[in-house]
Formats: C-alpha cells, sequence, structure tokens
C-alpha cells in the first residue's frame, strides 16, 4: 500500500467494498502485521453468508482494489519502546491483533515478557497455529507461554461461570512466578 502511514500493532482498519450498483458494505478487521514500511496484512476469517468476508476471501484477487480506511484506534495498542510485562487473552479471531503484537515485539527484539491465553473451539479452529507454536517453541522462560487445555476443559469451563480459583490456575499454569 504506497503511501500507507504506518500503524501500531493493535490497531485495525475499515475495508469499504462498493458494488457496481453502488451498494456499499463496510466492515473492521485487525491489522495482523507489524509495522512494515507499505506493507498491511488482515486475517479474515470467512463468515458463511458473510457479504464482505465472503467476497474478500472467494472473489477478491492480486490487484483488485478495495477502499481502506485506517489505522484506527490508539488505545488498545502495543509501542516497541514498552518494556512492562503484557498479558495477551483472546478467544477466536480476537487472536489478530495480538499476533500483531507478537510480531512488533520480535521485529523491535524487545525482551518484554508476553504471556498468551487463547481460546478456540476445536483444535482446528486456531488461526495462527503454526506461528503460535513455533513462537511458543521459541520463547525463553516467561517470554511467551501459552496454555492448551483439552478441548473437553474448554467446554466445561465454557458452560460454567469463573471462580475465584482459576485465576491462580492460570498463573501457576504459566511456569512463570516472578512479576
Amino acid at each position: 500500500m504506497p503511501g500507507w502511514p504506518d500503524h501500531l500493532a493493535g490497531q485495525h482498519v475499515d475495508v469499504r467494498l462498493t458494488a457496481p450498483d453502488g451498494y456499499r458494505a463496510q466492515r473492521s478487521y485487525s491489522i495482523a502485521s507489524a509495522a512494515d514500511g507499505d506493507r498491511v496484512e488482515l486475517t479474515v476469517q470467512r463468515v458463511p453468508d458473510g457479504e464482505v468476508s465472503s467476497h474478500l476471501s472467494d472473489v477478491l484477487a492480486p490487484g483488485d482494489p478495495i477502499e481502506l480506511r485506517g489505522p484506527v484506534g490508539g488505545r488498545f495498542v502495543w509501542h516497541p519502546m514498552d518494556t512492562a510485562p503484557v498479558l495477551l487473552v483472546a478467544g477466536g479471531s480476537g487472536i489478530v491483533p495480538l499476533v500483531a503484537m507478537m510480531r512488533a515485539r520480535a521485529a523491535a527484539g524487545s525482551t518484554a515478557a508476553f504471556r498468551l491465553i487463547y481460546s478456540a473451539r476445536t483444535p482446528e479452529d486456531v488461526i495462527y497455529a503454526n506461528e503460535l507454536r513455533r513462537v511458543r517453541n521459541d520463547a525463553g522462560p516467561c517470554g511467551l507461554r501459552q496454555l492448551h487445555p483439552s478441548h473437553a476443559g474448554r467446554v466445561a469451563a465454557a458452560a460454567r461461570p469463573a471462580r475465584c480459583g482459576d485465576a491462580a490456575r492460570v498463573r501457576l499454569a504459566t511456569g512463570c512466578r516472578g512479576k
């Protein structure tokens, strides 16, 4: 995207599509890429019968024009100069801005401790599964940790309200007892 103003990890763009008859549809998508000059990566989760996601995933071809507004958002971002520990919590496609933060952390060579808790309906629904596996395997102690409860455990946990002890189990399961 020539002339892209750059973005911070955690921001999003509004994508607007205009049909030949003038009909317009607009959706917001989190930016998945770390700031990288004029390159912007979006992750689109195809929704059955979704007018925008279906078009983006099934119809749009390289070189086809789309309208973008952004980058938008500044309250939920990560700055490469931040050194404070970060707890990333996501479910489903909510992982996208957090992946941008992890990528920005890696690109900046940051040593800020990142911890990730990510839930998906099934192992097949994990977005960026290979990248998350690689990051987890490459992380040093307390650098990036992921919790992988069994699918049955996720279903059982989702079916009941959280209990006070759940937070303690999450903290202990990460293996990080420091700050």
